[in-house]
């Protein structure tokens, strides 16, 4: 996963982490996609940690209740907030306001990893010393990809690649994009303070904090009744860690990030024209038909 900023992208980004807890972005295959969420993380987490077969069943059938619960609990609070939403794609929008829609989105996904915590615990409490190894061994795999997706190359070819991202993802929600509206996309980039050197260190330090973490919870697997609680309790610590990070400059870099990501989204939204707007009303409307589908299957 990359680093936790807001990226500058168009309201189907946010709309996909919605409907499919930051694992999919808006698509023509998002209910394809929900419906086999359950497969698709357990592929994650088994590519990770290579699962025995009692740890196999048991994280497919946790996540299947996980995936009924969000059917029946948040989808419906997700069709809420598609329609507001929809009020306010076809005015002109703000940073604020933009800030305030992903706290509500965030709201929503932490909901969900509140849910997903029983499961969690159990998972990281039956991990062996060599799951522990092999998911070390999957982050030197993953950190080297970052780099060459992040870190290679001159900062000219970076922002081509960041600005190349933003217009597709942008189109797949308002269309083609004007030129002046690709200039704004541009203009943001060119400005931005994101540093790759900064996010991969945020990132190595997550990594650290989880594998400690979870070597000091599957140390309690033996004692099972005192252990679950602080399991518990230590898991919940990582996560609060990985969300405020204890590095107070990476905090007051991600918190500029995510302003000015915020903002960079107002302006693209208030260059587009009435037709831009009505396809994003559009595409909004089709997401919410798709949430309110998913929620009444069982």
């Amino acid at each position: 996963m990359s680093d936790s900023r807001l990226s500058v992208v168009c309201w189907s980004r946010i709309i996909g982490l919605l409907l499919c807890l930051g694992l999919l972005h808006g698509c023509s295959a998002i209910k394809l996609g929900y419906n086999n969420a359950p497969d698709l993380i357990y592929w994650w987490l088994d590519g990770y940690a290579d699962l025995t077969e009692v740890q196999s069943l048991k994280a497919r059938d946790d996540l299947a209740r996980l995936q009924q619960w969000h059917r029946t609990t948040e989808l419906p609070k997700i069709v809420e907030l598609l329609q507001t939403a929809q009020h306010l794609a076809p005015g002109n929008t703000s940073e604020e306001k933009v800030c305030g829609l992903f706290a509500d989105v965030r709201m929503r996904f932490d909901a969900a990893m509140t849910q997903a915590e029983p499961a969690a615990v159990t998972l990281a409490m039956g991990l062996s010393t060599a799951q522990l190894s092999r998911i070390e061994t999957k982050f030197l795999k993953t950190n080297a990809e970052w780099r060459d997706d992040w870190m290679a190359g001159s900062l000219a070819k970076l922002q081509a690649k960041r600005l190349k991202t933003a217009i597709e993802r942008s189109e797949e929600f308002y269309g083609s994009l004007e030129d002046h509206q690709v200039s704004v996309l541009r203009d943001f980039i060119a400005r931005s303070d994101f540093d790759p050197q900064v996010s991969y260190a945020e990132r190595l330090r997550r990594q650290q904090d989880l594998v400690r973490t979870l070597r000091q919870v599957s140390a309690l697997s033996g004692d099972v009744r005192p252990g679950v609680p602080q399991a518990t309790a230590a898991l919940r610590a990582y996560l609060n860690r990985s969300v405020n990070s204890p590095n107070p400059a990476y905090r007051t870099y991600l918190e500029k990030e995510i302003a000015d990501n915020c903002k960079a989204l107002a302006l693209l939204h208030n260059s587009t024209t009435p037709a831009q707007r009505e396809r994003a009303v559009r595409r909004l409307a089709a997401y919410e038909r798709d949430a309110r589908e998913l929620s009444a299957q069982r």
